[in-house]
Formats: structure tokens, sequence, C-alpha cells
């Protein structure tokens, strides 16, 4: 390799797993400046968001976080990361090979899991208003602001006083968005009245509705409608640039059906459940333009389960004749587009029931990691070092003692 152009092993190099990459840094010092560099690790992700290469699904249930190879489902991996502290850390969401971590409003991190790189935030406190004293729901979105080049972090928090206000309609609440680029948090001034909803009816009745979805800059949340409450259904933006709240339209057809949402391709889609037949799966394939929402396809209920409490679409396969699907947060299967059957994703020493994420395989975050942590690190070995120092005097001390009493 050493006799070889660099523009051949730059090719080369964008084409293999970011895990194995982490590997080739030693090779050379060239090899590691390149891979180290920000044109690189940026040129290593369009390639693998562009090509679909080295796709692997996040799977995350009680005390199991693992990904898996999507091609070799038999490469199973256990993820271990350092926020990793005997409870239960929640995953938030997935972005160009990052994953968000929290195990509390106050304890979050951004995570490579195939670098291992981990870049801690800054410990954020909740802001509570007079006459508050605990919190209540806290909602959770993570994306990537093309606009500003900038990973983003969106904490919503409802506030509570006591046991008796739970009666009384319109907890406090705030929200913040933290900017990596700028590694700080910044408090959301201007919130829509709809989002005070967010925290009552609905989100903490169902698994997984108070992480926001990410397509096109954006982050979104469904307010479904609710008997003498809300009359129709609402989508809810957060626009990752302008930091600022909306509504998005949708097919009036669907404002009274029981809804959900997801992202298929990198489009905003949405899912109207017919909880013991089937689901339509809708697809706006031209952002912000109300003509483009279209059915797409629909998934008839598995046999093997009693109804559909969630479903979503994951991913098409790579002939886009089967669409890779996630059932009730316990199974993966494959729907066929043309046969309209279903074959279970079978996945080894996983019988437990889990939810999914996509993830790529990146440099994001960079092989270096967070200065923080590696200075943290570097304090650690340093200790362990001065203690293994201390605990050899002594045992020298000690066996020159027992040989003068000898």
């Amino acid at each position: 390799m050493a006799n070889m152009p660099m523009d051949i092993i730059t090719d080369l190099f964008l084409r293999l797993p970011a895990s194995t990459l982490v590997r080739c840094r030693v090779l050379s010092k060239p090899c590691f400046s390149l891979i180290d560099s920000p044109d690189f690790i940026s040129s290593h992700l369009h390639h693998t968001l562009q090509t679909g290469d080295h796709l692997m699904i996040l799977l995350r249930g009680p005390r199991l976080l693992v990904t898996v190879d999507l091609d070799s489902p038999d490469k199973v991996s256990d993820v271990e990361h350092p926020l990793k502290a005997g409870g239960l850390t929640e995953v938030f969401g997935s972005c160009n090979g990052l994953i968000g971590l929290s195990n509390s409003p106050t304890d979050m991190a951004l995570f490579n899991p195939s670098t291992r790189q981990i870049h801690r935030l800054p410990a954020e406190p909740v802001d509570f208003p007079e006459g508050s004293r605990t919190r209540g729901y806290v909602f959770y979105g993570f994306g990537y602001d093309s606009v500003n080049e900038d990973y983003k972090v969106v904490r919503m928090i409802q506030c509570k006083g006591g046991a008796a206000d739970e009666l009384v309609f319109g907890f406090p609440y705030e929200v913040k968005v933290f900017s990596l680029k700028r590694n700080t948090w910044k408090r959301v001034k201007r919130v829509l009245p709809a989002i005070q909803l967010l925290f009552y009816f609905y989100y903490h009745l169902l698994y997984r509705r108070g992480y926001g979805v990410l397509a096109c800059n954006s982050l979104h949340w469904v307010l479904p409608r609710r008997p003498g409450l809300i009359a129709f259904n609402t989508i809810i933006r957060f626009d990752l640039a302008s930091e600022e709240f909306e509504i998005l339209s949708f097919p009036e057809s669907l404002a009274h059906e029981n809804i959900d949402i997801g992202v298929l391709e990198g489009c905003l889609c949405l899912m109207c459940n017919h909880e013991f037949t089937s689901v339509d799966v809708w697809v706006m394939k031209e952002y912000k333009v109300d003509e483009s929402w279209s059915k797409v396809f629909s998934v008839p209920k598995p046999k093997s389960v009693e109804s559909f409490d969630f479903m979503r679409p994951l991913l098409y396969s790579k002939d886009r004749r089967k669409v890779l699907i996630e059932v009730n947060n316990a199974k993966l299967l494959w729907f066929d587009l043309g046969s309209k059957r279903l074959r279970t994703l079978r996945i080894k020493d996983c019988d437990s029931s889990y939810s999914a994420e996509l993830l790529v395989s990146s440099l994001v975050l960079g092989c270096k990691g967070d200065p923080s942590e590696a200075k943290r690190r570097r304090e650690r070995r340093a200790l362990e070092d001065k203690m293994m120092q201390q605990r050899n005097k002594r045992d020298d001390f000690l066996s020159k003692g027992f040989k003068l009493v000898l």
C-alpha cells in the first residue's frame, strides 16, 4: 500500500465500513491523516448514504442494545457505551451514524456505535417556574440541520407542581435546543399552543411517539384528535434551521383517522391504522407540497399478531420489491409489494421484544471523539498508573521487610 497512489487509497477507503477504517488509521501517517480529515468523513458519509452499503439496524429493548448487519442478520454486536450505568438508557434518535442517548434530561450524549466515540452534552438544568417542583413528560428529538451544518437535540419538558395540579389544564413547560457546533443549549421562546397538548392527551399513552421524526431538516410529532378535546389530527414540525414550530398540512381524508408518523427514504410518511385489518402508508413525496401526498401501499395484518398496535415502514429493499416493516415493537418483517406476503426477518439470539432504528456506518464525530471525554480517559489512566505505582512500592517495601525478618 506504500506505493499505491493516494487517490486510489481514498476511493478504496470510501467503500469500507467505519469500524474497519478505524483500524486502518494505524497503517501509515498518510492513512491516519486521511481518515481523520473532515473532508473524508463527509465524503464517506455521502457515499454510504448514496449506496445504502453497510446499513445496520439498532435494536433496543429492556436491557438490550445491539446492532444487526442488515445484509447478514447473524452478525449481531452489543453496543457498549460510556453512558451505560446499570439503568435503562433511552435511545431517542438516529441520524448519519449517530444515536442520541439519555439517562435523564440532564445526562445526555451523542454516540457513534461504529467508532465508539461519544460527545457528552453539557448538563442543562430544567428551569422550573415558580410553584413547579417536579417534571412530567419529557420528549426528545435529534437530527442534522443541513442548512447550518449542525447536529441538534430538542428537549421538551413538562413541569408539575403537585398531585392536585394534575386536574388543572395548562402545566408549564420548556423547550430547549442543543447545538453540537456551539456545544450550548438555547431556550425556544416562541412555541405553538398545540405543543401544550402534547403533554396531556396522547404522547405518554403510546410508546415512541415522544420522539421527533426527522425528515427534510425538520422534526415532526403527531397530535391526534380526541373526542371533546381536539377536533382533528395535527402534524407539528420543528424547523431545525430556524428553530421554530409550525403546523404541517396533510390530506383532509386522514384528519379523523387513527394515524402515526414515520419516514421512508427521507420522505415524511403517515400510517393510517385500521387496527384489525391493515395499515395504509401515505408518503409526502415533495415536502410541504400538499398535492404530493399519496398512498403508496397497504400492509395487511399478519396472522401471527392479534392487532396492529403499532406499525411503521423502515426501508425498501435494494431491488425495491419489498419493504422492511416494524410491527408492535416486537417483530421485523419483509413485506413483498407484489405478492402482499410477509416474511419474518430472523435475527440471531434476539427473541425478546424490541424496537428498531436504522443506523448507517459513519465516521461522524471523528475517531478522536469528544475532547472532554478523552481528557477524562487520560486522567483516569493517570490515576490508575499512580495507584499501580503506589501498590508496587508497597509490595517492594513488604518484600524487603520480610527478607530482613528472615
